[in-house]
């Protein structure tokens, strides 16, 4: 059909797509406000990590089942409108498109901060078209300029690593206990939802269902993959970091990385840690690009957003009003806004859309391990979102509530939608 995407990716290509998203920028940024959250004992930031990747794993099982099974563009957007009805796919794709719009922007704002500090938003920008039209050229384009990213952005987290825990500087002292005056509980748990930022990256996978090939077998193989080795990169990062900086040190870096190959005795380490963030922060700018646009053409065929963004090209098989619109949007929050404190709005959007992913799973009614995953990640999805900084707790409601009343409006005007 016309209106159709075209399925292209294999599990290799799935898993890398996700790898981009989750493989970002957040491993270069969030480490810092999530050692704030959880305290001056190093184990605290270790459990935190722990809790957001238990959320994150339940999560990542919930949206598997419920891809293989709706295997469309959309993601929770569609999970929720097929399981539980109308209003709570469009809620769900409501809290996507506008935290993860907000998102892009600030990838494409820490490119710009790594590449040219002093001319952060016309790079910003720039990043934003480059990518935009890589996006249009088609999604194996996409993939393969992700599969180079990723690449170049694990070498140098390996790099990291190495450098950090072979140094005299290390000590793995600093890596315990859970306590000592640092935020507590909800100082952990605060941690975890700020830290879920980064592992938020697999629905690029379920959002791209109605592009991949045989969805019920590559979805449910991508998905914990993915996952899997990006928990395995982040715990290394951070137990690296650790040993060097110790958890205060790392707190109070704007650049926890960098510092942290300064701290062990490799200076010249850091500029290609610089190149790396700002490869890492492209690489999540553009599976962002895929994902809202993806979402956004799922919600323009219902009638939610302009029909117009339903659009197909009709021989690049992408959504290309969609992902000019986003492209759009971002290139004018990149230019006129510092969006790098969004962090914990775009996980409070991000938790809020999963919430509905593990309620959405529980309906499937597959067996206990089915329903007691998505009761767990529902809960924690919750929990989390609650532990947020309280600016970005209220944020987010006040955007989900706007759109809830939108919805509402929009029935009475249109009720046939």
């Amino acid at each position: 059909m016309d209106n159709e995407l075209k399925r292209t990716l294999g599990v290799a290509d799935a898993v890398v797509v996700g790898l981009g998203a989750m493989v970002g920028a957040g491993i270069f940024a969030a480490l810092a406000p999530a050692a704030g959250a959880a305290g001056p004992a190093g184990g605290a930031l270790l459990a935190a990590l722990a809790v957001a990747a238990l959320i994150a794993y339940c999560n990542a099982h919930s949206s598997a089942r419920l891809a293989a099974r709706y295997p469309a563009s959309g993601g929770t957007y569609v999970y929720g409108r097929e399981r539980l009805g109308p209003f709570w796919g469009y809620l769900a794709g409501w809290g996507f498109v506008i935290g993860k719009t907000a998102s892009c922007a600030a990838m494409a704002l820490t490119v710009g901060a790594y590449v040219w500090p002093g001319r952060r938003h016309a790079v910003a920008v720039a990043a934003v078209v480059a990518l935009t039209a890589a996006s249009y050229g088609g999604v194996q384009k996409s993939a393969r300029i992700a599969r180079v990213i990723v690449a170049a952005v694990l070498a140098v987290l390996a790099g990291v690593v190495v450098a950090c825990l072979t140094s005299g500087a290390a000590d793995a002292g600093r890596l315990g206990g859970l306590g000592g005056g640092g935020g507590g509980a909800g100082g952990l748990l605060q941690a975890a939802g700020l830290l879920f930022f980064a592992f938020a990256g697999y629905a690029r996978i379920t959002t791209l269902g109605e592009e991949v090939r045989d969805p019920q077998r590559t979805i449910p193989r991508a998905v914990p993959v993915a996952l899997g080795i990006a928990l395995l990169v982040y715990a290394a990062v951070a137990v690296a970091a650790l040993s060097v900086l110790g958890a205060g040190a790392l707190a109070a870096s704007p650049t926890p990385l960098a510092d942290a190959v300064r701290a062990a005795g490799v200076p010249g380490l850091t500029p290609v840690v610089r190149v790396g963030a700002a490869l890492a922060a492209l690489g999540s700018l553009l599976a962002l690009v895929l994902g809202v646009s993806r979402t956004t053409l799922a919600m323009a065929r219902d009638g939610h957003l302009p029909r117009a963004l339903a659009a197909v090209h009709p021989r690049r098989r992408v959504p290309h009003r969609a992902e000019l619109a986003v492209g759009a949007v971002v290139a004018v929050l990149a230019a006129t806004t510092d969006l790098r404190g969004a962090i914990g709005f775009s996980s409070f959007g991000v938790l809020a859309y999963y919430a509905i992913a593990n309620a959405s799973a529980w309906t499937l009614g597959s067996g206990v391990k089915g329903r007691a995953v998505a009761a767990v990640g529902l809960s924690g999805c919750v929990v989390l979102a609650c532990a947020l900084p309280a600016a970005s707790a209220l944020a987010g409601a006040a955007v989900l509530a706007l759109g809830a009343v939108a919805y509402g409006v929009r029935g009475r005007l249109r009720p046939g939608i």
